[in-house]
């Protein structure tokens, strides 16, 4: 081996002894509560990752979605006419609130999704259930963040898994999460006059 080879293949097993220590110390486990949250692009896209892998493992599963409407969305289609025995899906809001401009009919539905929410989390069956743009319903008053926080702490099952998405999580939603993800924006094709896009975007 040249000089060069054997530094690296020094450097790297120096590198993996470290991480195997570190490793060794981690043996814990316990149901997560996981923020997406940020400008960027991809906070729901990372969340039905998770809940995809769920399904490939055969653990049982939920998606609330707070805000987003009937719109067909490719994950949603592939859920509920593949997997819908493992992995309960439930579109709970009625479209963006620019759109619906009617205040009190989301609350309405927030609340509804809210208390599905409720249900899919207390059940212990389900390893993980994300709660779609909740994020968005609290910071809109729809949703009361002492509500989420006091459930999530006190109800959640020890090892169930709850993933909740959205822009400007609550400071309070952080301040209790094990993982907080925010996701920044860098560059944006809407900006550039490019729609969403089938694949992409739903």
């Amino acid at each position: 081996m040249t000089d060069d080879t054997d530094r690296h293949a020094m450097k790297m097993a120096k590198k993996k002894a470290a991480r195997d220590k570190i490793m060794a110390t981690k043996t814990g486990e316990k149901g997560l509560i996981i923020v997406h949250t940020g400008k960027g692009k991809g906070k729901s896209s990372a969340a039905f990752g998770m809940i995809f892998r769920c399904i490939a493992h055969d653990m049982r599963c939920g998606v609330v979605q707070f805000i987003k409407g009937g719109m067909s969305t490719g994950e949603r289609d592939l859920i509920l006419s593949k997997f819908s025995d493992i992995c309960e899906f439930h579109t709970m809001g009625e479209g963006f609130t620019w759109e619906t401009q009617d205040k009190t009919r989301d609350t309405e539905m927030a609340q509804a999704a809210w208390r599905k929410a409720q249900e899919l989390i207390r059940d212990p069956e389900n390893r993980m259930v994300l709660l779609d743009e909740i994020n968005i319903a609290i910071r809109y008053g729809y949703v009361d963040i002492n509500d989420v926080v006091e459930f999530l702490t006190t109800e959640k099952p020890e090892m169930t898994h709850v993933v909740l998405t959205g822009r400007n999580a609550a400071p309070e939603l952080i301040e209790i999460a094990d993982l907080v993800t925010e996701m920044e924006l860098v560059k944006h094709p809407f900006r550039s006059g490019i729609k969403a896009q089938i694949g992409v975007e739903y």
